[in-house]
C-alpha cells in the first residue's frame, strides 16, 4: 500500500471510460484523479496517459502543448496505456502523414503502423515475453496473459521491454524514459497480472519522487 500523498493524475481525453483505472490505482493504496485539464498533467507527480480511440484526433488535440507533454514524459514519472503508448511516437499510419497537426508527442522515435492480421482490432488476452529483470514485470511469470484491444502497433523497437504474439510479434510495452513506461495492453483490464504491473509501476515511480 501507499502513502496517501502518492498522487497519480490520469489525463482525460474523453476517449474511453477512465473508471477501471483509476479504480486499479486506487485499490493499490494510490490517490488516483482524472482531469482533463493540461495544467493539472503538467503538475502531476505521477502521470499516466491513456486512451481508447483514433490518433488523430488525440494527437491534435494535444498539439498546441506537444512540447511540454513531451518533456513531462521524458522526465517522468510517467505511464502511457494503450493509444498513450502509440502517441509517444512521432506519428501513426491511423493520421494521414500529410496532416502535421496530427503528430505524437515525439518522445520516441518511430511510426505507428497497422497490424499485418487478417482479424481486426486485435482484442483479447495474449501471452506476454518480456527481458528478465525488467522491473515493470517484477513478480510477473514469462507467459501471463494481459488484455488487449487495439488495430495500430509496433512489431519491435529498441526501446521494448516486452512483446507479445499476433500473427506476428507486436510489441506490447516500451520504457519511454529513466522513469516512464508505455504498454499496449490495458493493465487495469488484465486482472492480477494487471494489478502486478502497476504496482510495480507505483514502486518505480515513488523511488523517483
Amino acid at each position: 500500500m501507499y502513502e496517501a500523498e502518492v498522487e497519480v493524475v490520469i489525463a482525460d481525453l474523453g476517449l474511453g471510460n477512465l473508471h477501471s483505472l483509476s479504480k486499479a490505482f486506487e485499490r493499490l493504496g494510490a490517490r488516483a484523479r482524472v482531469s482533463p485539464r493540461v495544467e493539472e498533467w503538467l503538475e502531476a507527480p505521477i502521470w499516466v496517459l491513456p486512451g481508447d480511440g483514433a490518433f488523430g484526433p488525440a494527437a491534435r488535440a494535444l498539439r498546441p502543448h506537444r512540447e511540454a507533454l513531451r518533456r513531462k514524459f521524458e522526465e517522468g514519472p510517467a505511464l502511457g496505456i494503450c493509444l498513450g503508448m502509440q502517441l509517444l511516437f512521432e506519428r501513426s499510419e491511423e493520421a494521414p502523414e500529410p496532416d502535421l497537426k496530427a503528430q505524437g508527442l515525439g518522445v520516441l522515435p518511430g511510426v505507428v503502423r497497422r497490424l499485418r492480421a487478417r482479424r481486426l482490432p486485435h482484442m483479447g488476452w495474449n501471452a506476454l515475453r518480456f527481458q528478465p529483470h525488467e522491473p515493470l514485470f517484477a513478480g510477473v511469470p514469462q507467459g501471463a496473459h494481459a488484455y488487449f484491444i487495439h488495430s495500430y502497433g509496433l512489431v519491435d523497437h529498441p526501446r521494448a521491454v516486452a512483446w507479445t504474439d499476433y500473427e506476428g510479434p507486436v510489441v506490447a510495452a516500451v520504457q519511454a524514459g529513466p522513469r516512464s513506461y508505455a504498454t499496449q495492453f490495458h493493465p487495469e483490464k488484465s486482472s492480477r497480472v494487471g494489478l502486478q504491473i502497476l504496482r510495480n509501476f507505483l514502486e518505480l515511480a515513488r523511488d523517483a519522487l
